[in-house]
């Protein structure tokens, strides 16, 4: 439990509130909230329901997400049209019904669908504030059109939404703050939930993809309802419904990642681009007369890309690979039209998004809360394949296991690569000199080739590709700068030589890219290569000297390369067996690419991870794990041949002798009588914690079960042994037994603070890693010399994270003792 629902709940609380005062005043001549004091306030609290229904959704999904985050985008739109309505820009009536109506419909039908299946899984409270919020609408477009409907109906929802919403956002306040307390009669929704219920809410589902296919919803009524007759024109005032989706469609599909699902994130990403793009064309003529115009072949590539995600989206789930069929159909029809979003064809197209994606939104709400399910054909495909002995689609723990370390999202490079097709199309169409914004071309490059590879890179540098991160932000800023300069009329004569010296300079970071990739694989080095012709076609046009079908080649070449490495990612994230294969690096260095070998790690967050690494260091492996301090090589005592392996992966100097961890002081309770009253009670005060006490090497050892490795242990004289003081450590030394310990660096080298510098330092010689991000703390631990303790004297071989005062005064208090 936490107080996120309740937040959200006095989120939708609060703006209902707003909306049922705006109502009722709304026959008064002057209302009690100005339309931009309302659309302002509704802006603030759609992105406080938007960050309450994240990150509930994050520890427990329910129905709660998709009404928090549907009412989150329905405020941040009509919040925008009121804002546009307040300020003079939507002068007439009917301008501003025409542009409050389609968002209005998507939203009664999708907050309905929310309503019955909530009603259906019994969850009632968010049900009946689902309907509530869904009749507020309807009795609003009905108000819209009828002058003798009065907005008193529609106050009389919103404040119905508030009384429910905020008596039991308090009784959750209470309840959680009381702890368990103080609870308001029907308000122990936590208690109702079992176990089972519970665990059928978890699993692979993307619970995020409900509001995806809603956010489609609300793209395709705004031209679907000028088709149907049921707003007069398009224009300006629909502009806030489609970038707000497109905006919060850009946020799915990050949180789609998130959720370890690569194609219908890739698929979010695309759609985000046509309602960017739809927002343009509608925003274009405020400033010029002529309606805007589409590059051709890039709408045609836009199909097949949708295309192959639609046959790759098939052997997850048929239904799925079926509705994206209707987005082939769509980019068709936006290809065949000049003017695109503003003809005939693609409108009738958006009607029948419209219809299939409210039937998916159903299937896929209903599905994610009920136990008995509405058939999808989900596995279908998986059990014709079984039977193939050529195709097997890739399973288990390792399918979106990163390079290094561990990661929160799956691999977004298949969207990268896309977004590279998309936009070397874009820019072969080179438009009016005249009127350089009348081509729709600055979605396409802005958005695709900039916005959404910036997301690619983002989420690779998340999953240890430090190269490829670097490629995809660099290129993304580059497009980013290139598309709004020379497709948007900022780029003239007069500033071609700032340009120029400009991209000189992007050639020079990617002249860098195009060598590091000779170290990681053929289909990288082509593709950064290919980008520098690009860039050439990109220099020569500014300095006026670009031949004849130059840029046409040179984008046609990288585009081509960027759809096989587009493919080759599908194939490879998809099915077991390299059969598009990226290709080996063009130069082999010995150590370079060592993260494609198989050393686990696992996250420490989790018990079964800890005991996992258990499991291995039982079996003789060695292991990097988190400490209080820095990350360690350790190995079990009971293991010599463990031991021995651990000594020499680290090439351990002589100097630099292994030292040993226990958990416990009753792990060294059979041999206490070989240690000295004093040495034990000082061992005893000064642990747990980042302190090492080196002390006389005696019989005690042999208890251990070292044998003939407790050489590498110590030295002939003393071994160094500590009680870390970390929960994860400890844990594992519980379920393994004392353990050796060496930092996981080789000798003379700095100190490992990063669970991805464990492998790039000892390289493939360890077993597994156990990864807790960066380590609490840079400094080792602090050595202390105890082997002349009887005598009242201490020394220091490494004074480190303890100061030798802390040491010296926990002496003194076990002296005085």
């Amino acid at each position: 439990e936490s107080l996120h629902p309740s937040m959200g709940l006095a989120g939708i609380s609060a703006g209902s509130l707003l909306l049922a005062v705006h109502f009722y005043s709304l026959p008064r001549a002057a209302p009690l909230i100005t339309s931009t004091a309302l659309g302002v306030l509704l802006l603030i609290l759609s992105s406080l329901l938007a960050y309450a229904g994240i990150w509930r959704s994050l520890r427990n999904v329910s129905l709660f997400l998709s009404l928090c985050l549907t009412i989150s985008v329905f405020w941040c739109g009509y919040g925008v049209v009121f804002i546009l309505g307040g300020q003079g820009i939507l002068n007439d009536t009917g301008d501003f019904r025409d542009a409050l109506v389609p968002g209005l419909v998507t939203f009664t039908l999708a907050l309905l669908i929310i309503a019955v299946v909530g009603f259906l899984c019994r969850e009632v409270i968010l049900a009946l504030i689902a309907s509530a919020v869904s009749l507020a609408s309807a009795h609003e477009v009905a108000m819209r059109y009828s002058p003798a409907f009065g907005s008193s109906a529609v106050a009389c929802n919103y404040m119905i939404v508030c009384l429910v919403g905020g008596y039991f956002a308090l009784g959750r306040i209470l309840y959680f703050l009381t702890k368990e307390k103080i609870v308001l009669p029907g308000t122990e929704l936590a208690k109702k939930k079992t176990h089972e219920q519970l665990r059928a809410t978890s699993g692979s589902m993307n619970h995020f993809a409900v509001t995806g296919l809603i956010l489609n919803m609300l793209s395709a009524s705004v031209f679907g309802c000028r088709l149907l007759g049921i707003t007069g024109k398009l224009f300006i005032g629909h502009v806030p419904w489609l970038w707000a989706a497109g905006l919060y469609q850009i946020g799915i599909c990050i949180l789609s990642y998130r959720a370890m699902d690569v194609l219908m994130a890739t698929f979010f990403g695309f759609t985000a681009v046509l309602k960017f793009a739809g927002g343009y064309c509608l925003l274009y003529p405020a400033w010029q007369a002529e309606e805007p115009s589409f590059p051709t072949p890039l709408l045609v590539v836009f199909s097949i890309l949708f295309v192959v995600l639609a046959l790759f989206l098939t052997l997850k789930s048929p239904v799925d690979g079926l509705y994206l069929l209707v987005y082939v159909a769509y980019c068709m029809a936006l290809a065949c039209c000049p003017k695109g979003f503003f003809e005939g064809g693609p409108q009738g197209v958006d009607v029948a998004i419209f219809v299939a994606s409210a039937l998916m939104t159903l299937i896929h709400l209903y599905n994610m809360k009920a136990s008995a399910k509405i058939p999808t054909g989900k596995g279908a495909v998986k059990a014709l394949l079984a039977r193939s002995s050529l195709l097997k689609l890739r399973e288990g723990a390792d399918l979106h296991a990163p390079y290094l370390g561990y990661s929160k999202y799956a691999d977004a490079e298949v969207l990268g690569y896309a977004c590279s097709v998309l936009a070397s199309f874009a820019i072969t169409m080179t438009g009016d000199p005249q009127a350089p914004l009348a081509t729709v071309v600055i979605p396409w490059v802005v958005v695709t080739g900039g916005i959404l590879k910036l997301l690619s890179g983002s989420v690779a540098f998340a999953r240890g590709k430090t190269l490829e991160s670097s490629a995809f932000i660099l290129y993304g800023v580059m497009w980013i700068i290139w598309g709004l300069t020379r497709y948007s009329g900022l780029y003239g004569t007069t500033r071609s030589f700032h340009a120029a010296v400009g991209i000189i300079a992007f050639m020079l970071f990617n002249g860098f890219i195009v060598f590091c990739t000779l170290f990681l694989n053929i289909s990288w080095f082509f593709y950064s290569l290919t980008f520098l012709l690009i860039a050439v076609s990109f220099l020569l046009d500014a300095i006026h000297a670009l031949p004849a079908g130059y840029d046409i080649a040179a984008t046609l070449i990288f585009g081509l390369v960027s759809f096989y490495c587009f493919l080759s990612a599908l194939f490879n994230s998809t099915f077991e067996g390299s059969y598009l294969p990226m290709g080996r690096p063009i130069v082999q260095l010995s150590g370079v690419g060592g993260g494609m070998t198989k050393c686990l790690h696992l996250p420490a967050r989790k018990a079964s991870s800890v005991k996992r690494i258990a499991d291995i260091l039982k079996n003789g492996g060695t292991c990097g794990i988190p400490t209080d301090t820095v990350y360690v090589l350790v190995a079990a005592c009971n293991r010599p041949d463990a031991v021995e392996k651990a000594h020499h992966s680290k090439r351990q100097a002589q100097d630099r002798p292994m030292s040993l961890w226990i958990s416990s002081l009753k792990q060294l309770e059979p041999a206490k009588h070989l240690f000295t009253p004093l040495l034990w009670d000082f061992m005893e005060a000064a642990w747990p914690s980042p302190i090492s006490l080196v002390v006389p090497r005696g019989q005690w050892v042999d208890f251990l079960g070292m044998k003939d490795s407790a050489k590498y242990v110590g030295t002939p004289q003393s071994i160094a042994i500590r009680i870390p003081d970390c929960s994860v450590t400890t844990h594992l030394i519980d379920l393994v037994g004392p353990i050796v310990v060496t930092s996981a660096n080789p000798t003379g080298e700095a100190d490992t603070t990063h669970h991805n510098q464990v492998y790039a330092k000892l390289g493939d010689k360890v077993d597994a890693v156990l990864c807790d991000g960066p380590s609490p703390e840079n400094i080792a631990s602090t050595v202390v010399d105890c082997t002349k303790i009887d005598s009242g004297n201490i020394g220091f071989f490494r004074v480190g994270i303890i100061p030798k005062s802390q040491v010296l005064q926990i002496l003194e208090q076990v002296q005085k003792k």
